[in-house]
């Protein structure tokens, strides 16, 4: 009878044990996203306490706009098109061959998705812009037209693609295409109905991810579009900071988030139909040496375009930085008589790093907890819809969750408007995302019945956790963090409005520089984006080292 009893209330105990879980993410996301991007819009769309929906059309009535609208739409899909066009070729060859360098050529593909997108513009402008190499060489520019917003979108999302098509491919059991070859097909026709059905959905994830970056592109288009590019988050900055019309920005932010839900309830889909319908095998049976002058071609033509697109942008950044002799840029950041920051520019280091530190601290805790209460599957709807949720602070504006800040949390108990932790904690909201989608594979890969087992010998949930769980997604949790440590120190949408000025973050201090006219700013920017290069650079090889085949997909 009591066993009896133990087996009907064990689900009940689990289930009870999954929201005790996600307790404190829920309190999190509550406090620090929810509430202050209601704030913003209430500040916005309320007039004396009565909620002005038809300014929606009044907003959206404005030329301007429309022009705004239409142009963040047009260079998302011209963006996401032109990186699948580079990258699947990318995907391919690093799913299917073998060749010397391959992990440390991986990482560096992967350097831009985690750098700073303020670095990436930065990056660009030094290849494309006003006295860049192109325009040295062949007084070639760029950076008045939208194509050097396209090609720092391909750069920036080139790992995208590879790592999330890719990583499928590599486990496509290549007997099935070899099998339709066999009985009379063509190499394009296997492809096209055995190899690419397979691969639908992972395209699908990619080019909805792709889309997403880009449709919410802050740093790239600030630096790069001037005055005569803006998308959405860049119109919501620029209503915000320098218009200050919130009910126009209030707006604007609604029909992003509209558009992002939209595209991450898609995204959720497709991993859905991806998760439960294919057959995988070890990736390590799939990639062999290249065969014939074809295959050795494509491997040539892809580390080109790798070399053309990824690395030489960075490689003419870290040439500008070293353009005045005996380092004078470098040198120059010890100083504080430029009137730009009240402290030395060098000092952004320290602050960036000791922010990124505790961001990353909270984000592991919260992610960490959230996904441990997502790791069932037959969670229930409360618990499914909040892993949806924890997607959006990649995708709703941080420029209106930055400022929501400084609006919400402006009374006690939460009055944070001069505290330090402001930063990290929005820093944090854009690594938890990372952290869950890290952790998550692993965490549903263990098996269930060694926790139960613990369970049955009297082990708390607790000791459950730390003896089972903790040994089996160690080096995920490692990884996660450092995920999250990439992405707290480049965060720049949130951090530019609550950054106080004596503490300014690595982003923050190469925009304000890259804001001032003079060689000196231009050179001091170009120094501190290569510091904060080099920093997320080391921070992702240490990640590739500790990559596994089971700890998802970047």
């Amino acid at each position: 009878m009591d066993l009896a009893r133990t087996e009907v209330g064990r689900p009940a105990r689990r289930h009870a044990a999954r929201l005790g879980l996600l307790a404190l993410p829920v309190a999190f996301f509550g406090v620090f996203f929810a509430y202050p991007v209601a704030a913003i819009l209430a500040r916005g769309l309320k007039v004396d306490g009565v909620w002005q929906f038809g300014r929606i059309l009044d907003v959206l009535g404005q030329s301007d706009i429309r022009h705004v609208l239409w142009f963040t739409t047009w260079q998302a899909l011209a963006s996401t098109a032109l990186t699948l066009l580079v990258a699947l070729p990318g995907a391919y060859v690093f799913a299917r061959y073998e060749f010397p360098g391959k992990q440390v050529l991986r990482a560096v593909v992967t350097v831009p998705f985690v750098l700073p997108t303020v670095v990436v513009g930065t990056a660009f402008m030094a290849l494309v812009g006003r006295r860049g190499l192109l325009d040295e060489l062949w007084g070639l520019r760029l950076d008045t037209t939208v194509w050097a917003i396209l090609l720092a979108h391909v750069f920036f999302n080139y790992a995208v693609v590879v790592r999330t098509v890719g990583g499928l491919w590599a486990q496509l059991d290549p007997r099935q295409e070899e099998a339709a070859r066999m009985l009379g097909a063509s190499r394009w026709t296997a492809w096209r109905k055995v190899t690419l059905p397979a691969l639908g959905p992972a395209v699908a994830a990619a080019t909805l991810m792709v889309f997403l970056f880009t449709f919410t592109s802050f740093g790239v288009v600030q630096i790069l579009g001037g005055p005569t590019f803006s998308t959405l988050e860049v119109e919501i900055y620029r209503q915000t900071s320098e218009i200050f019309d919130l009910s126009t920005a209030a707006v604007l932010t609604l029909i992003q988030f509209a558009a992002v839900g939209a595209i991450l309830a898609l995204h959720a889909w497709t991993v859905r139909r991806r998760e439960a319908a294919l057959r995988l095998v070890d990736p390590a049976q799939t990639a062999r040496r290249p065969r014939g002058a074809a295959q050795w071609a494509l491997l040539a033509g892809v580390l080109t375009t790798i070399a053309v697109l990824l690395v030489l942008p960075l490689a003419v950044l870290v040439q500008r930085s070293f353009g005045a002799p005996d380092f004078a840029y470098y040198r120059e950041l010890t100083s504080d008589d430029s009137g730009i920051f009240l402290v030395p520019p060098i000092d952004a280091i320290g602050n960036s790093l000791s922010y990124a530190v505790v961001a990353t601290a909270i984000a592991v805790l919260v992610g960490g907890l959230a996904a441990a209460a997502l790791t069932r599957r037959d969670a229930g709807r409360f618990v499914r819809g909040f892993d949806a949720l924890l997607m959006l602070p990649l995708g709703v504006s941080a420029v209106t969750v930055g400022f929501g800040f400084l609006i919400a949390l402006d009374e006690p108990p939460l009055d944070l408007r001069a505290s330090w932790i402001l930063v990290p904690l929005a820093q944090a909201l854009v690594g938890v995302p990372f952290v869950v989608r890290t952790m998550l594979p692993v965490l549903r890969a263990v098996d269930q019945r060694l926790r139960e087992a613990a369970a049955v010998l009297g082990a708390s949930p607790w000791r459950v956790w730390r003896e089972v769980d903790l040994p089996l997604v160690r080096r995920a949790l490692l990884i996660a963090a450092g995920f999250a440590f990439a992405v707290s120190l480049g965060e720049f949408g949130a951090t530019v409005f609550i950054a106080r000025p004596d503490n300014p973050t690595l982003p923050v201090a190469v925009a304000r520089l890259l804001g001032r006219p003079g060689e000196l700013n231009y050179g001091q920017a170009m120094a501190l984006s290569t510091i904060l290069m080099v920093v997320c650079a080391v921070a992702l090889l240490v990640l590739e080292r500790l990559r596994t085949d089971r700890t998802g997909e970047f």
